[in-house]
């Protein structure tokens, strides 16, 4: 795939992302932009080649769940890992979670994997092309498989897309 056959508007709205991106790295120097040029047309080139504009559309309902849905999680396990650290005797059980995803490859697949990181107590450590994801857990008697699905449907009505048939 070239630059010439780049949809020229996801072209832009990238480029532009990530100019904006280098500038706020770059503290606004100015004597940076000529690195930082080439390396926005390249990031953007390479945004394309690896995550393919889809058309979707996001309703304001369904962003407004899910961003309540997710700041209650982050709220409700950073107080959970917090009570964690301050036990004398910790007693975790860390270990490495494969679970099958039910969302459809792409946009939505990613979101979940970041939204699983930044929810403090788990890490998704990988995912493969086959729809599983490795979640590293701080303990194992959490229930994070549940919180994966609960996040996974909130994901699901926020691209309007049907979930898939993973178990």
């Amino acid at each position: 795939m070239t630059i010439r056959n780049l949809p020229l508007g996801a072209f832009l709205v990238r480029g532009l992302a990530f100019a904006l991106l280098w500038w706020v790295l770059a503290d606004g120097r100015t004597d940076a932009w000529g690195l930082g040029a080439v390396g926005a047309v390249a990031a953007a080139a390479a945004s394309l080649r690896l995550l393919p504009p889809v058309r979707r559309r996001i309703g304001i309902a369904a962003l407004v769940r899910f961003l309540a849905f997710f700041l209650w999680n982050s709220l409700r396990g950073g107080l959970q890992v917090a009570v964690m650290a301050l036990r004398r005797r910790p007693g975790l059980r860390p270990a490495i979670l494969e679970i099958s995803l039910a969302l459809p490859p792409g946009a939505p697949r990613l979101l979940l994997v970041n939204a699983i990181t930044l929810m403090p107590g788990s890490l998704g450590a990988r995912l493969s092309d086959d729809g599983r994801l490795r979640v590293h857990v701080l303990d194992a008697r959490l229930p994070v498989a549940a919180e994966l699905r609960a996040l996974e449907v909130h994901i699901a009505r926020l691209f309007g897309v049907a979930r898939g048939g993973a178990s």
